[in-house]
């Protein structure tokens, strides 16, 4: 059973894989609320497919990009479920599971909210990425082509052709890591810029 699970959108998202389909997803309500969520959601999925911990065989976590707060969360519970079950633990990156889901051939942008009036973005041709992730303004990556994501909705002036899926579901990032719909990664996570708040700087002496 495949534990299944992304914190790099406002919300928690959470899924079991029997090996054949998806069995139970959950997704919180409330958002940017990662730490105090992704335990209690972790255990309602399960209880939901009635197994317990020791039933679970790998762990698919979203690496990003994303909030620095929220990829911590999700990728620190991923590691230490690993290490105490002794389980596999495989990173996704969390546009390619976007990607998948909308399952569109040809050439699609994936764009989901950077915040600070910025974008994540990837490229890609046939579900394959081939540029990115790297984070942007809008106006500068602006495009007619296909796009999907939470970015495509906030920007729809540069990107008018968007649609869904808006954010990371844990339920394709499941399937992604089963079918091996996209590269799997280490549970390392994928910043594109320095976290909010950083450690003050000690202070400069005074001569």
């Amino acid at each position: 059973m495949l534990l299944a699970f992304d914190t790099a959108s406002p919300q928690v998202t959470v899924a079991l894989h029997d090996g054949a389909d998806v069995v139970a997803e959950l997704t919180s309500e409330r958002e940017m609320k990662h730490g105090e969520q992704l335990a209690p959601l972790i255990e309602a999925v399960m209880a939901r497919a009635g197994i317990v911990r020791q039933d679970l065989t790998a762990i698919g976590v979203g690496v990003g990009p994303g909030p620095f707060t929220g990829l911590r969360v999700g990728l620190v519970t991923a590691r230490t479920l690993g290490f105490v079950l002794e389980i596999p633990v495989y990173g996704v990156c969390s546009l390619d599971v976007l990607a998948a889901e909308a399952d569109r051939p040809g050439e699609l942008v994936v764009a989901t909210d950077a915040r600070r009036k910025e974008v994540y973005l990837a490229s890609y041709v046939d579900g394959v990425r081939v540029a990115g992730p790297a984070v942007a303004k809008p106006a500068t990556v602006a495009t007619v082509l296909p796009v999907v994501g939470e970015g495509g909705a906030l920007y729809p002036a540069d990107f008018p052709h968007f649609s869904g899926p808006m954010r990371p579901s844990a339920g394709w990032l499941a399937r992604v890591v089963t079918e091996e719909l996209a590269e799997l990664c280490d549970p390392e996570p994928m910043y594109l810029r320095r976290p909010d708040a950083e450690a003050p700087r000690p202070p400069k002496r005074v001569s």
